[in-house]
């Protein structure tokens, strides 16, 4: 399933459920001899642990790893390389009451009604057991990322509101909690929702300094839409805004215009990305985190049959996602930037040397056949319409228009046209063949 990779210049994919043998990574594109990064993972890996809080769950997995391919006496070969990590402590028992219940606020419901089964057991591929790739992803790109410094923390729990950012005090509390002053509040407030047995969710504040300039790239390809979609992909992530987020809706443009003097910029509000781009400041990310959806209260589901009944989720559960998320917020930041770093320095002339040149062809070339894969995917469904339809196959002004097109926007690229021209012919005369088949 292609929605478990991710295929630009750091090809990942990632596999396992949570109550499976494994969790696993590939990592695909991989430039050869290069020292594996064992420490950084072991370090990043850590983070996002289980049992570090009186708040999270006790499911005790030590998060040891194996690579399995790609690695050679500590350095990379090249080729891909995949990671597996242990479900060491997985207790499927917990869930056997479950197995005929949708839980309320998981994907159980949704995806049994795309697929018609779904993995109860912790909620399989869905669980935030899951992340641990993610997070092992992050770690092993951090040498692109040069001296960028990412640093997360939450600035809402439930109803309590950090005051003030102390960056010393948020590094040393097991919340990563950045407001000394009303610190005891947020611990007292947990501990009244851990009694009632409920759960509780959040808003994260994430930045990153010393940002360069110039990455992202207009239109699709925006800076701030590519972490948009990267922190979406993460369980239990309900939002999402940059700079001054939704706080726009009632600002003026004199207030919210990022005026600039010789030193730099006056203010933030853009949040470092100014059309999909990044202009050198401070990249700021706002996410909000929804609570926890096992909980052992008391809720109302339904069975496979339709039947209501009442139901209560036991098991080890996080309280609140803070502070576990942090750590995979930020492997998808930095996936998302070395991505963007990479290509930059492609469309800059800065790739250091012949292999590195040779890995962004290869990165281009993949981009290439996976857009052909989509056309021709499209071009059958096209196909089946016409027949259904009675339409004829061929087309020649809706031909002459392509290529007519095709020309125009040749030539604004600088591209032989007579080169590029024929190469539509070919795609042209493929796609011909597939919609033949279609009939």
């Amino acid at each position: 399933m292609r929605s478990n990779s991710i295929n630009k210049y750091f090809g990942i994919t990632t596999f396992g459920e949570s109550h499976s043998k494994y969790m696993g990574l590939v990592i695909e594109d991989v430039r050869p001899q290069i020292n594996f990064p064992f420490e950084e993972l072991k370090k990043a890996l850590s983070k996002r642990k289980p049992g570090q809080t009186k708040f999270s769950s006790t499911r005790k997995e030590d998060d040891t790893f194996e690579v399995i391919s790609g690695v050679f006496e500590g350095k990379t070969t090249g080729m891909p390389i995949c990671i597996l990590f242990s479900n060491q402590d997985a207790q499927s028992k917990d869930y056997e009451n479950l197995k005929n219940l949708f839980r309320p606020g998981h994907a159980d419901y949704s995806w049994w009604q795309k697929f018609k089964i779904f993995d109860y057991r912790g909620g399989g591929r869905s669980s935030g057991r899951e992340t641990i790739a993610r997070v092992a992803a992050g770690a092993y790109v951090q040498m692109i990322l040069g001296d960028l410094h990412l640093l997360s923390y939450p600035i809402q729990i439930g109803t309590v509101h950090a005051q003030q950012i102390e960056p010393n005090f948020l590094l040393n509390n097991s919340l990563r909690w950045p407001d000394h002053s009303n610190y005891e509040q947020v611990l007292s407030y947990l501990e009244q929702i851990q009694a009632e047995e409920d759960s509780v969710g959040a808003c994260v504040e994430l930045m990153i300094k010393n940002m360069p300039t110039g990455l992202g790239d207009p239109v699709f390809e925006k800076l701030d839409a590519n972490l948009a979609k990267a922190i979406m992909s993460i369980g239990g992530v309900k939002g999402i805004a940059f700079g001054s987020g939704f706080s726009f809706g009632q600002m003026k443009g004199s207030e919210a215009n990022d005026q600039m003097t010789k030193y730099g910029f006056r203010t933030n509000h853009q949040g470092g990305v100014a059309g999909g781009v990044s202009n050198g400041n401070d990249l700021v990310i706002h996410i909000a985190i929804k609570p926890v959806s096992s909980i052992g209260k008391k809720q109302k589901t339904i069975t496979f049959e339709q039947q209501e009944v009442d139901m209560k989720i036991t098991g080890r559960h996080d309280l609140c996602l803070v502070p576990r998320i942090l750590p995979v917020l930020e492997s998808m930041v930095q996936l998302v930037l070395a991505d963007a770093i990479a290509y930059q320095r492609l469309i800059s002339g800065e790739a250091e040397n012949l292999n590195q040149l040779r890995e962004i062809v290869d990165h281009i070339d993949q981009d290439i056949l996976i857009a052909l894969y989509r056309r021709m995917q499209v071009v059958k469904q096209i196909g089946n319409y016409k027949q259904k339809n009675n339409l004829p196959l061929s087309d020649l002004t809706r031909e002459k228009e392509l290529l007519g097109r095709i020309n125009n926007f040749a030539e604004d690229l600088h591209l032989s046209s007579d080169w590029v021209k024929r190469i539509w012919q070919l795609i042209l005369n493929e796609s011909k063949k597939v919609q033949e088949v279609s009939h």
